[in-house]
């Protein structure tokens, strides 16, 4: 009997290896074969993710934070891919500001050009920016000042995207998101009207995932970058579908399963993933709303909700993973 873990981060619990391992845990516990695949979408965590599939070593560089201060950041390097993956949160992630500096008028994207620029230094021939969990909404204004075209225009960029939203409109990186990044009403609308100005942006602003992170996806998109669903790009790179070779079970999730679970993130892909295989997948969150109900569309055997108290998330889902495959054993009997 064999169970595939393969969990996203539970934000501000659990990182996804440490999900997984707890998955996994249980799993043994109960005697099936259970192997440890934590994945990510694009936001944080994608870099350690990468690492477990590809090894590499993590290096650090001085980069502005979304306010413009200086702090260390980290991005991996695999020296024998000669590649470099970066997620954008380390130099410009919202967690990096306390609530009340929350303001996407003033925050700015330079940070990233810091990091891209310092991979670059460091010998990386190849780029993947993992760009979800930004505090900015700039357009990637402060990233194109600060990041050379003729530094790019040679080096193959692929760009992680945690959601799938144009740059413009409702589902737009102003509206959609502005407010979460502390923006008032007002603010939000002083954003959307600085992001049509941006001409540059203008012919890449209806490709899926253009309004991730404020806006840089379109502005990456401008320098030569692919877009990718970061969810879907992870599971390539870890050669899931490989994984689910000879699996009776697949157990995934993140803290919080909801509407946005069903839009290129980690839950959807694996249901999806799962389906086409033809092997059974659990997913689990901390938070399930009604939502979720929509994974089931996709192919998901099960959907269920955690204790939800943080301090006890790696006992709940150690149990979770013993649970699964003794409903394994139940399925493949």
């Amino acid at each position: 009997m064999r169970l595939v873990c393969a969990p996203d981060s539970l934000k501000g619990v659990l990182a996804a290896p440490a999900a997984a391992g707890a998955l996994a845990a249980g799993a043994r516990r109960a005697g099936a074969d259970a192997v440890e695949v934590p994945l990510a979408d694009g936001g944080e965590g994608t870099a350690a993710v990468l690492q477990a599939a590809w090894g590499g070593e993590w290096r650090t560089a001085s980069a502005a934070d979304p306010l413009g201060r200086v702090r260390e950041a980290r991005f991996l390097f695999v020296d024998e891919r000669e590649l470099a993956v970066i997620e954008s949160a380390e130099a410009i992630g919202l967690p990096l500001l306390e609530p009340e500096e929350r303001d996407p008028l003033r925050t700015s994207s330079e940070g990233l050009a810091h990091l891209i620029n310092a991979a670059l230094d460091a010998g990386a021939r190849e780029l993947i920016i993992a760009i979800g969990g930004s505090a900015t909404v700039d357009g990637g204004v402060g990233l194109m000042r600060a990041l050379p075209a003729d530094s790019v225009e040679s080096v193959p960029m692929r760009v992680l995207c945690d959601v799938s939203n144009v740059l413009h409109g409702s589902r737009g990186a102003a509206r959609a998101f502005g407010p979460q990044k502390g923006a008032t009403p007002a603010q939000v609308e002083e954003l959307e009207r600085r992001l049509h100005d941006l001409r540059a942006l203008e012919p890449f602003a209806e490709l899926p995932g253009a309004g991730a992170a404020g806006g840089l996806g379109a502005a990456l998109a401008s320098l030569g970058a692919e877009l990718s669903p970061g969810a879907d790009a992870v599971l390539e790179i870890v050669e899931f579908d490989r994984q689910l070779e000879d699996a009776d079970l697949a157990i995934t999730g993140e803290g919080a399963v909801d509407a946005t679970s069903l839009e290129g993130k980690v839950p959807a892909a694996v249901a999806t993933a799962c389906a086409r295989a033809g092997v059974a997948s659990i997913v689990f969150g901390g938070i399930v709303t009604n939502d979720a109900a929509g994974l089931y569309e996709l192919g998901a055997t099960a959907v269920v909700r955690l204790s939800g108290q943080t301090a006890q998330a790696a006992a709940d889902l150690e149990e979770l993973g013993f649970g699964a495959a003794r409903l394994a054993r139940t399925l493949s009997a």
